[in-house]
């Protein structure tokens, strides 16, 4: 059963339709990756899915007892509020040290448990959201722009603890971003929405697609085959570079 099954979606504000007939289905363990122009719609599916918009026609179904982390697009914390990184993570409710330390773990920046969040880098900051998205183990990791504001070694990153996150924990991801180069390569599909999905497949046959290239043009796809080639190498010989990004 999919994770999350969206059925002839519209979602409207006043007389304003952004999505029109969407359709879309998120499978357990997958990766996907919704890609768009601004004003496209693309934070309206989102919230849509978590139930904060109400659709104008169609449906949004969630398996039951699925559970969501979810990683904004940015978050203000008033710089001079002084907030541990462990205080941070357990105003989400009945949660332990030994829970914030293994979720901080699992976004690849264990030692930051007593850290001030004011004091945190902005990979940093962003690698704190995700722990909190997953401290209470979800089944579904949704991310808005979750790399807004980061360099590209940042974002490449960061995708990557992406990737081990899912390796590990087995929960599916479902992204926004329009850090075309960089996420394609970690998405098993992409979707391009503009007010109505334009094309979806795998990355490579999202990035040929003539839909895909009338909204980025044709750079992309050498962006894609350019990353891919060095997202391999990352892997194979533990480029420092991810590291420092990590920090």
């Amino acid at each position: 059963m999919s994770l999350i099954s969206v059925k002839n979606l519209s979602v409207a504000y006043g007389a304003n339709t952004v999505l029109r007939n969407v359709d879309f289905q998120l499978d357990p363990g997958e990766i996907v990756t919704i890609v768009g122009p601004n004003g496209s719609g693309k934070t309206s599916l989102l919230r849509a899915i978590i139930g904060a918009t109400k659709p104008a026609a169609g449906t949004v179904t969630l398996k039951p007892g699925l559970k969501i982390g979810y990683v904004p697009q940015r978050l203000h914390i008033d710089p001079t509020l002084p907030i541990t990184v462990e205080r941070f993570m357990r105003l989400t409710g009945k949660v332990t040290k030994a829970d914030c330390q293994t979720a901080l773990e699992a976004a690849g920046v264990p030692s930051l448990l007593k850290r001030q969040m004011s004091q945190l880098s902005g990979g940093q900051f962003q690698r704190v959201m995700l722990a909190h998205a997953l401290i209470n183990h979800p089944d579904v990791l949704l991310l808005d722009e979750a790399t807004q504001g980061l360099d590209q070694p940042g974002s490449a990153a960061f995708y990557q603890q992406i990737e081990s996150v899912r390796r590990d924990t087995g929960c599916a991801v479902l992204m926004i971003s329009h850090e075309l180069h960089v996420v394609m390569s970690a998405s098993d599909r992409v979707i391009c929405l503009n007010g109505h999905v334009c094309c979806e497949g795998a990355p490579e046959i999202v990035a040929s697609a003539p839909e895909y290239r009338a909204l980025f043009g044709t750079g992309t796809g050498g962006a894609l085959a350019l990353y891919r080639h060095d997202h391999d190498h990352n892997h194979d010989h533990d480029h420092p570079q991810s590291h420092e990004a990590a920090e």
